[in-house]
């Protein structure tokens, strides 16, 4: 059986890559058993070319699919290759390495880092990772043999994805430090971003013998630091939007969550007393645009005093008086029932100050 496999090897005589494995781009033929000597064929499939090289130096390359006569051609590297071969048997060393001419599709990649730059729009530092995928091709074979592969057995997909990790970092860096675009229009502007980082990475891997198509961004992630800073933006935008809608702003906002602590303290007692005092200073600095003028209405039943009218002397004098004072409860009711309405104390807190503010009068 042994004889009969040597005989066999001593017989064929074609030089292919056979069944090639879809993740491989480069693959080095080997004997096998067979015997370059007598090999007389070379055959080229469809979507694949051949390299040969001599001790590591590229002598020639083919792309045009089909069988090339070796015996009987008139090719000019053949002939050198054979004068270095001595009849395929010599101490030089002679490679044949067959590649994929074919575009590699939806290949994914993803930043092994985060990216940092600083936001132009809150000036904060945003980190952050990004993920998509491209396409690829072999260009020039040749030029990418030399810069990449080498003299390695086998050069795949695999390999080719931690060269492109590697390189995608930086431009992805320079364009957000270049383009000043704001956390909130990365996704928006994810097409723009993608073409001009193509732009990139086509140049960048021309010099390898590469060509990069279909580059797309799929999405972003941002890290741990940067989420923290972004989700208070969103809770402070949120906040100040409820002021407005009830006619604070956000530092009257500050100063009722303040009031909210101080009345909720554990001291019990002082503790409410003190938020209580607290909101009805601020309810007073608040009359004028919660409450027109209310404690200053006349009592029921009463007209208003004409103007360059005295007020009524005695007794009357004596129930306006009454009156305003008990304008002043009302006005600090209709403030709490805003800030309920508003969001800005709960039904509870309504209830308990309403009481309070009750049994006083």
């Amino acid at each position: 059986m042994a004889l009969w496999d040597t005989v066999k090897g001593q017989l064929r005589s074609v030089i292919e890559w056979e069944n090639p494995d879809e993740n491989t781009l480069f693959y080095q033929w080997t004997e096998n058993g067979d015997e370059i000597k007598n090999a007389s064929k070379l055959i080229v499939a469809p979507g694949q070319g051949c390299i040969f090289t001599h001790e590591g130096k590229v002598e020639a390359v083919i792309t045009e699919e089909g069988v090339t006569e070796l015996k009987t051609s008139n090719i000019p590297f053949w002939t050198t290759i054979t004068k270095f071969m001595q009849a395929f048997e010599s101490e030089h060393k002679v490679g044949i390495y067959f590649f994929k001419t074919t575009r590699i599709l939806d290949q994914k990649w993803g930043t092994p880092s985060v990216i940092k730059y600083q936001d132009p729009k809150y000036n904060f530092p945003v980190g952050l990772k990004a993920y998509g995928n491209y396409s690829m091709q072999i260009k020039e074979p040749g030029m990418f043999f030399t810069q990449i592969v080498g003299a390695v057995n086998s050069f795949g997909v695999d390999e080719f994805k931690q060269t492109m990790s590697a390189r995608i970092i930086q431009p992805l860096t320079d364009y957000f430090a270049e383009a000043q675009l704001s956390y909130t229009d990365i996704d928006a502007q994810r097409e723009e971003v993608s073409a001009a980082i193509e732009e990139k990475l086509i140049t960048d891997f021309e010099k390898l013998g590469f060509n990069i198509t279909d580059f797309r961004i799929e999405g972003t992630n941002f890290d741990e630091d940067t989420m923290k800073r972004i989700n208070r933006i969103a809770d402070m935008t949120a906040e100040a939007q409820a002021a407005a809608a009830v006619g604070l702003n956000y530092a009257q906002v500050q100063q009722l969550d303040a009031m909210k602590d101080a009345a909720n303290n554990e001291g019990g007692g002082a503790g409410m007393g003190m938020g209580l005092g607290a909101g009805i200073g601020f309810g007073n600095m608040m009359a004028g645009t919660m409450a027109q003028g209310f404690g200053q209405q006349p009592a029921p039943g009463q007209a208003a005093p004409a103007q360059g009218q005295a007020p009524p002397a005695g007794g009357q004098a004596a129930g306006a008086g009454a009156a305003a004072g008990a304008a002043d409860p009302m006005a600090k009711l209709q403030q709490l029932k805003q800030m309920m309405d508003g969001g800005l104390i709960s039904a509870e807190e309504y209830e308990a100050k309403k009481k309070d503010i009750l049994s006083k009068m």
